[in-house]
């Protein structure tokens, strides 16, 4: 049994996004974003679709969605998450991406604006998921559709396994992942309760589909960047450990992905994904 922790405020959620941000755009949006561009294939976004993006991050499923001709709104609640999604589309020349702060439980948009509205790893870290995925619903078209994916079991997200592996061989006492309840990212891992979650939000013609995610790490520093800068418990992890610890760490990972690898340096890691789609 687990002691209640009192919900973060919105303001210290925003403030640790904020400071994730460099990290999260440098190694973590990168990986994710080859995901984003399958998903979105499958969801035939294509030119002049009205395409939302919710907990959008640094642009994952934006920017593959803008190259694929969609008209584009980004939001997050980070602003430098917003400030690095809009820098990476002016680089890339997307014009018609809008990137906006906005807080996911309470979208500042009309009725039945978007054709597809979609989140990846995004609305399922909200503090109230049902309110967030109903405004998803709000804004989206009857007969449109909302997508949403997020992770599998974590031991099913070898990235993050692999890791708690090492922590737990060296990190004397290291708790690991809480499990009752599990951690926001991990809370829709169960294909039938994440049904059940999209159906309460008031959507109908509900799938579940498992997906993997193939994520290349070069080496085990690469890895432990990517967790330090993917999730505030990520970060809370890395920080905690001593020099010692930290060195034990990357050896441990390091002869992991060799074994992998057969050799080599780095190896390609997998996750499985949850995806869901309903409609309004």
């Amino acid at each position: 049994m687990t002691t209640p922790t009192k919900p973060p405020t919105t303001d210290q959620i925003r403030t640790a996004w904020d400071t994730l941000a460099p990290g999260f755009d440098r190694h973590t949006t990168p990986h994710t974003m080859q995901f984003g561009e399958q998903i979105l294939a499958e969801a035939a976004v294509g030119p002049g679709t009205r395409f939302l993006d919710v907990a959008a991050g640094s642009g994952a499923l934006a920017l593959p969605a803008a190259r694929r001709g969609a008209r584009v709104v980004a939001v997050d609640i980070a602003p430098a998450m917003v400030e690095r999604l809009a820098s990476r589309a002016r680089a890339e020349g997307l014009e018609q991406v809008r990137a906006l702060v906005m807080d996911g439980e309470h979208l500042d948009l009309d009725d039945d604006a978007f054709d597809v509205s979609a989140s990846l790893n995004g609305v399922s870290l909200f503090p109230d998921l049902g309110r967030g995925l109903a405004e998803m619903a709000r804004v989206t078209r009857p007969g449109g559709t909302v997508l949403v994916a997020a992770f599998g079991p974590p031991q099913k997200a070898e990235f993050i396994a692999w890791t708690l592996g090492a922590l737990r061989a060296a990190v004397p006492g290291f708790a690991g992942l809480p499990t009752d309840p599990p951690p926001l990212p991990f809370r829709l891992a169960d294909p039938e309760r994440f049904a059940a979650v999209l159906r309460e939000a008031g959507l109908g013609e509900v799938t579940v589909r498992q997906a993997v995610m193939d994520t290349p790490f070069g080496s085990a520093t690469e890895l432990l960047d990517t967790i330090r800068s993917s999730h505030p418990l990520g970060a809370q992890w890395i920080a905690g450990l001593t020099e010692a610890q930290s060195t034990e760490v990357r050896q441990i990972l390091e002869g992991m992905l060799r074994e992998r690898s057969g050799g080599a340096p780095g190896a390609v890691l997998h996750t499985t994904i949850n995806v869901a789609t309903g409609t309004p």
